[in-house]
């Protein structure tokens, strides 16, 4: 085969160096010395391919370049429900560029795009931007529900990231009804505002039949079921049996007198792996991890390895398992199945017992016979429970499998020793019956058995790895890189919350840190908030050409070598071995710049791959478990808050169920979202939610439709059993509903419920309420109503009206919790005051901004990881966020003086009278609203004077009960 002159990664490597300006592809053509015409029109297709994939780019004048050089980036667009997006650049170190809705210019999500920045942040690590052009499309086809309007129809996507129905005109229905699973191709994708037009290609069934709902997430992912003709044909042509010729052609080591044996679940039948442990003569530990040789069948270039390249993995879902090679081969001659003679890839290594020290290892082709298949279940017996029935069954293995623990154990606490991170979080299999509906959710258990194989694989991945990176022959690594110095400072942040300090060095921190930290916290109520944050600033692992390490393992080198059945990678770099071994520990040249070549690709393909069968498997499960939950709305439950945000928390119940509590259904406070402590904190009561935390929770609503359970919080009281009086800022008290839904006044928000709203818009409630009840006009009432906001900012008092004006207005100041509307009816309860922020209501909120220092001093306004305490209520005791009682001098020191202070430099800038001489204090406009009130009437007192003295007292502020702007 004839190499070409210049490659893909030369040509690109070359446009990348600082020298290099744009050139034409003349001056390309000289630079590379192309003077044949085959090599110049093989030139001129690289060029042209690699625009096509936005590889390079071509300028006005035809001088190509690549993107980077041009303030261009290229990656993959990750859109969000909402309609933004995040452009993933492929260079790996530049940060994610935010694209707003409008500057996608109908790119759709996982479409490959040249973006352009636009917008940077003071530091350069937050990037806003827009798409140039749309390189690869990435969405071909949309399943979703139909919805036949006659003459056109609409698909709604099942997948929320394309946030536009797909239009259907009515010649493309072809059959289908509304209310059906569909699979819609797109023929025209979205411009501008227009949505994607598409028509109908498969009928899956009606959204409520059993199966379809499977069968909606397979399509939706593009999950292949079943295999093309050509790739069964060569599937059926590989012999079952292996013969004696056969073994000693290839020249293999004979194993097969050796005590090896599988450990896997029950419902395995994929069987990749095997094991033997021996005690050496000298005292040493020997294991021998054998994995079955799949890439001796499936050749490189051939059907079968196509077929295998394109699906990246096998997909494990709640029902089903979709394979990445035909069943003949993974359950049949592939499978290390007992008792038959079957061609592994074979790694020994010899491990010092007193240090796990590897002394020697060695790395061969083999044939083995597997002496029994074993069940983690049944491991686990003989080792913890010794069950002894099966010790007397497997009486021959129960020394080895002791063996096995004392090396596992010991290979355990050396990866501990150099730091590696384990987490050890709760893992769930749904139970479906023959008609796949869930019937029960079981938890999976990580006995010693999973433990022990999950160590001795994890030994030879490491093994295989450094032996071929050090021998420099193209590979595929598994890397997890260091997370980013910003996502860990957060982390070490939020764990000095906490009182744990995270030990680093610059802006790094060594991996064993992290898992010191793992240690301290085991057994403690903040083990799964502090473990959650931890693992969600990390980054998430990848295949690699390039031997990058691996983070969590705190390996140097990690591959993933055990699997090759299950794992494109695994089988890709099995060929590599035995091509390696059979060429005696090297690879011509020619073949080291062909697998170079091809490797970023697969490493790629398979990261991508990968992530699509997660996000499948992750659909599949939240599905079954709302259906699961289903039949349970309004029973109750014990839980453990998982994660808590903006809108809401999610609480994970025992059988690992997760749910959301929506913020607007709980009642009992207004809660702030503050992000650096992951916390939820009352704005009256100082009430904290964190994750950790237990609660008891009722099923309320199950969403089939986004797979989405809510709960509700028990015992959960309104807000209207608050005892606080509610002041506005011009001195007298108002009735409830007075006023908008939602006002700002220097800092101040004042929060309305729907009825408060409603009574507004009308001018019927709160002190227009009371006016028409005392037999004032209702004219001059609903005016009162209507410029309630206009008198705020005057510091003018509404007119409460008569006697019952008055009382009214006491009634919502004094904490009664209740005024009337003006229909006669009940109205919410009051209004809630707050100092900073903003109000939190119908899932939104935004972090609170420290305005007083806790205790006592200037306070840091910049501060995002300070909660001021709350306003001191009443004769209560006050309790600080954490709980705990705030003392009578601490609340002086921290409220009074500081709030006279704030409030003298206030009224300084409107030109009112300073607020902190030692006087009373009620508001931004009281002071106004007392001296200002005649000049603004002509000389009468204003209508709060008139007010009965009843609902004058109770209207006015107390000492001990300030409220805080």
């Amino acid at each position: 085969m004839r190499v070409p002159l210049c490659t893909e990664q030369e040509l690109l490597g070359f446009m990348r160096e600082n020298a290099y300006k744009p050139m034409t592809y003349q001056e390309l053509e000289k630079h590379f010395g192309i003077e044949d015409a085959a090599e110049f029109k093989d030139f001129l297709k690289l060029l042209t391919e690699l625009e096509q994939e936005g590889k390079i780019m071509r300028t006005r004048t035809e001088r190509y370049g690549v993107p980077e050089r041009m303030n261009l980036l290229r990656g993959r667009l990750q859109a969000h429900p909402k309609g933004f997006a995040f452009l993933l650049p492929d260079e790996p170190d530049h940060p994610d560029l935010y694209i707003h809705a409008n500057d996608l210019k109908g790119a759709m999500n996982g479409d490959i795009v040249l973006g352009r920045v636009t917008s940077k942040s003071e530091g350069g690590s937050r990037l806003e931007g827009e798409v140039v052009r749309i390189v690869k499309r990435a969405v071909t086809q949309i399943v979703g529900v139909f919805e036949n309007h006659e003459s056109y129809g609409f698909v709604i996507p099942d997948d929320k990231r394309i946030n536009k129905d797909l239009f259907i005109r009515s010649e493309n229905f072809h059959g289908a009804v509304t209310g059906q699973k569909v699979v819609a191709n797109i023929i025209h994708y979205p411009e501008g505002r227009s949505a994607a037009e598409g028509e109908i290609i498969e009928i899956l069934g009606h959204k409520d039949d059993p199966g379809v709902d499977i069968l909606s997430i397979i399509r939706k992912h593009g999950l292949p079921e079943g295999f093309p003709e050509e790739v069964m044909a060569e599937a059926e042509a590989i012999p079952d049996s292996i013969t004696e010729e056969e073994i000693v052609r290839q020249g293999r080591r004979d194993l097969r007198g050796k005590t090896i044996v599988t450990i896997d679940g029950e419902d395995a039948k994929d069987l990749d792996d095997a094991v033997n442990v021996e005690r050496l003569p000298n005292g040493n530990l020997l294991l021998g991890v054998h994995i079955a040789d799949v890439g001796y069948y499936v050749r490189e270039k051939s059907k079968l390895d196509e077929e295998a390249y394109n699906r990246g993995c096998s997909v494990y879902l709640v029902d089903r398992v979709i394979p990445m090679l035909p069943h003949r081969l993974s359950n049949g001659i592939c499978s290390l199945n007992p008792q038959v003679d079957r061609l592994t890839l074979s790694c020994e290594m010899e491990f010092e017992p007193q240090t796990m020290r590897r002394v020697r290892y060695d790395i061969f082709t083999s044939v083995i016979k597997t002496k029994e298949r074993m069940t983690y279940t049944n491991v686990r017996k003989i080792l913890v429970d010794e069950d002894p029935e099966l010790m007397e069954r497997y009486a021959p293995l129960v020394e080895t499998f002791r063996t096995m623990r004392e090396l596992a154990m010991a290979l355990r606490q050396r990866r501990m020793r150099r730091g590696a991170i384990d987490f050890d979080f709760q893992e769930s299999k749904v139970i479906v019956d023959s008609e796949g509906k869930p019937v029960d959710i079981v938890k999976r258990e990580r006995s010693i058995a999973e433990q022990i194989i999950e160590e001795f694989m994890l030994a030879a991945n490491e093994t295989v790895a450094e032996h071929f990176h050090w021998l420099k022959v193209p590979f595929v690594y598994r890397v997890h890189e260091e997370p980013s110095s910003e996502k860990l400072l957060t982390f070490i942040q939020f764990a000095a919350n906490f009182g744990y300090a995270v030990k680093g060095k610059g802006n790094s921190v060594h991996p064993q840190a992290l898992q010191t930290l793992l240690e301290e916290i085991r057994g403690t109520k903040e083990e799964t908030v502090l473990s959650t944050m931890m693992l969600r600033s990390m980054k998430q692992a990848k295949y690699d050409a390039q031997s990058l390490g691996h983070f969590g393992l705190a390996a140097e080198f990690y591959t993933h070598f055990t699997s090759p059945i299950r794992r494109y990678p695994d089988l890709v770099i099995h060929r590599i071995i035995r091509e390696v071994l059979e060429n005696g520990g090297m690879l011509p040249e020619e073949r080291m710049e062909a697998l170079g070549a091809r490797m970023p690709d697969i490493a790629q393909q398979s990261s991508e791959r990968e992530r699509i069968a997660v996000d499948a498997e992750r659909d599949t499960e939240k599905l079954k478990k709302a259906e699961f939950m289903l039949d349970k709305i309004g029973e109750e439950f014990d839980g453990i808050i998982s994660g808590v945000t903006g809108f809401g928390m999610f609480v994970e119940l025992e059988n690992t169920v997760e749910g959301l509590i929506r913020l607007s259904d709980m009642s009992d406070d207004y809660y702030h979202f503050h992000e650096l402590h992951m916390a939820l904190i009352g704005e009256r009561t100082s009430k904290v939610y964190r994750i950790g935390d237990e609660v008891r929770i009722r099923v309320a609503r199950v969403n089939m439709d986004e797979y989405a359970i809510d709960f509700e919080l028990v015992d959960m009281k309104p807000r209207r059993a608050n005892k606080v009086k509610f002041l506005d800022a011009r001195g007298g008290g108002f009735g409830a509903g007075g006023g908008r839904g939602k006002r700002k006044r220097r800092g101040e928000v004042v929060a309305f419920g729907r009825s408060e709203r409603e009574g507004a818009g009308r001018g019927e409630a709160g002190p227009a309420e009371g006016a028409r009840r005392g037999g004032k006009s209702r004219k001059r009432a609903g005016k009162a109503g209507r410029g309630e906001e206009r008198g705020a900012a005057r510091g003018l008092a509404p007119a409460p009206g008569g006697r019952r004006g008055g009382e009214a207005a006491a009634g919502a100041g004094g904490g009664k919790g209740r005024g009337r509307r003006g229909d006669g009816r009940e109205q919410a309860e009051p209004p809630a005051v707050f100092g900073g922020g903003d109000i939190i209501g119908e899932g939104r909120t935004r972090p609170i901004k420290a305005t007083l220092a806790r205790e006592g001093g200037p306070a840091n306004k910049d501060s995002a990881d300070y909660i001021p305490d709350p306003v001191p209520r009443g004769q209560g005791v006050t309790l600080d966020m954490w709980g705990l009682p705030v003392s009578a001098a601490g609340r002086r020191s921290r409220y009074d003086d500081d709030e006279a202070e704030r409030g003298g430099r206030r009224n300084e800038k409107v030109g009112r009278r300073p607020a902190g001489d030692g006087k009373k204090r009620a508001g931004n406009g009281q002071a106004a609203a007392a001296s200002g009130s005649k000049k603004r009437t002509g000389g009468k007192q204003s209508p709060a004077a008139t007010a009965s003295p009843a609902g004058a007292e109770a209207a006015k502020p107390s000492k001990r009960k300030k409220t805080k702007k």
